[in-house]
């Protein structure tokens, strides 16, 4: 989870020269032609960026991203690289039900996009960026997470422990037959001799 807070707040200070222009990329499900065997659709993740004019929430544009939208917007591509290579390797913050959506934007605003990055921060690191609560709590989501895989871990032993005994039952009935016929068999031996 090492990331440049640096870097990232320096990508995120100088977000492009276009003053009355913000860009955001982001990944779309999109469908394509194909269909399975079964015909159903098939969709494939498209990088999309999203263009607003400051001061302008109606008009707002939403297309792929193309190398040439890359090469205007890099910083704003460099964060979406940086949020998506820290998302594959934990729990997006979007999956973190305690954090109003004020708490979450300023996470991501800090270069934080996971629960286990906001945990993993220092206590110099937590201070510089205001994330105290939000540290906090993600630190108890990971410690509760923690505590319920000990629990599905002991449940799974417990199962895998009842299906041994479950074998050996069925065993011991199984010997218990067969003593019980040997044991009838005997009896019709000495009755015959």
């Amino acid at each position: 989870m090492d990331m440049d807070f640096a870097l990232f707040r320096q990508a995120a200070d100088n977000i492009n020269d276009e003053r009355n222009v913000r860009a955001r990329f982001y990944d779309k499900a999109v469908k394509t032609e194909q269909t399975t065997a079964g015909g159903l659709p098939v969709f494939k993740n498209v990088t999309y960026i999203e263009i607003r004019l400051k001061d302008n929430n109606t008009e707002v544009f939403n297309q792929p991203a193309t190398s040439e939208k890359i090469k205007r917007f890099p910083r704003e591509y460099e964060i979406y690289l940086a949020a998506k290579k820290q998302v594959a390797e934990g729990t997006p913050l979007e999956q973190f039900a305690f954090l109003s959506a004020a708490e979450l934007e300023t996470c991501r605003s800090r270069g934080v996009f996971t629960v286990e990055a906001l945990a993993a921060l220092s206590a110099e690191k937590v201070q510089s960026l205001c994330l105290q609560n939000e540290h906090r709590l993600a630190n108890l989501f990971l410690q509760q997470a923690h505590n319920n895989k000990a629990v599905a871990d002991f449940a799974e032993r417990e199962n895998e422990y009842k299906a041994q005994i479950e074998k050996l039952n069925k065993r011991i009935e199984i010997l218990q037959q067969q003593i019980e016929k040997s044991k009838q068999r005997q009896k019709h031996h000495k009755k015959g001799e």
